[in-house]
């Protein structure tokens, strides 16, 4: 039976009293909600940008340049005229596919090495642990930047870049989860009974260690939002005119004094992305804890 936060949460297949359970549950949490609306519109923006615009984000008009924001450019437009309102809807399907790409090389390269490590132990468990030391004593963006460098400039390096420096924590995380699950009893009394290795790794420890490694995930996902567009802000991602959020901050810095808005706007954008993130994460970290 849960307590505490958990045991607010509105349960299914309720009817009206699981509704109004619901809807007292959001309203005592009106940062949250605000959050998971701030995600659903960039996700929105990222799949189906016709819902906000029918504007040409490559196209502009000359005689609209640097036009401040207002009702027929809700962002302003930049030195070539382009909206930059339809310029940064249309850059959350590049910066949100770079983000997704990195998170998901983190999540399934990291959590793969912590759970081997975690659960065949032995030698295995030391040399995969040195190699997360190794990625861990070197900074993520420093990393990042070596790795695409490596790997050459556009969007999918740059997202493979922050997910290779992302593992680590991850393979911490999964493998801390592997060895306190392997210890539990009923991970014992499986073992004892002649389950096979890959029964006990299945069905009874990777589904209760996987949690705090999605919670992990969805926290990395606005690290992941900051690293793709720090990179692209260097010239690591999209060539122009691609309009990747990065590059958006990028090309407004040159017309600050008269144009703040180019730079200001998207950069306002990324920030709420990531404390929308932050504050969803948050959320399932607690909700996950009040049910341990």
């Amino acid at each position: 039976m849960l307590v505490g936060p958990a045991a607010e949460l509105p349960a299914t297949g309720l009817g009206t009293a699981g509704a109004r359970r619901l809807g007292r549950f959001l309203l005592r949490r009106p940062g949250l909600v605000l959050a998971v609306a701030c995600l659903v519109l960039v996700v929105l923006a990222a799949f189906w940008p016709a819902l906000f615009t029918g504007r040409d984000p490559l196209v502009g008009d000359p005689a609209q340049n640097f036009r401040p924001p207002g009702a027929g450019h809700w962002f302003g437009t930049d030195e070539l005229g382009r909206d930059t309102f339809t310029r940064v809807v249309h850059g959350a399907a590049l910066s949100l596919k770079a983000t997704l790409i990195a998170v998901a090389v983190a999540f399934v390269v990291g959590g793969t090495l912590g759970l081997v490590a975690g659960f065949v132990g032995r030698w295995v468990e030391d040399v995969l642990m040195r190699l997360v030391d190794v990625l861990l004593s070197i900074p993520a963006l420093f990393l990042s930047l070596a790795l695409v460098t490596a790997l050459g400039y556009g969007t999918v390096k740059v997202a493979l870049a922050v997910g290779i420096a992302s593992v680590a924590s991850f393979a911490r995380v999964m493998r801390a989860e592997v060895l306190r699950v392997r210890q539990a009893g009923y991970v014992e009394a499986a073992r004892a009974s002649g389950a096979r290795w890959y029964t006990l790794l299945g069905r009874h420890v990777l589904p209760a260690a996987i949690g705090p490694v999605v919670v992990l995930a969805t926290l990395d996902f606005g690290t992941a939002v900051l690293a793709v567009s720090s990179l692209s802000f260097l010239g690591y991602g999209a060539a122009p005119p691609a309009p990747e959020w990065g590059t958006l901050v990028a090309g407004g810095r040159n017309y600050l004094a008269n144009a703040w808005w180019l730079s200001t706007l998207p950069g306002l954008t990324i920030a709420a992305t990531v404390l929308a993130t932050n504050r969803v994460a948050r959320a399932l970290d607690g909700e996950w804890a009040a049910a341990r």
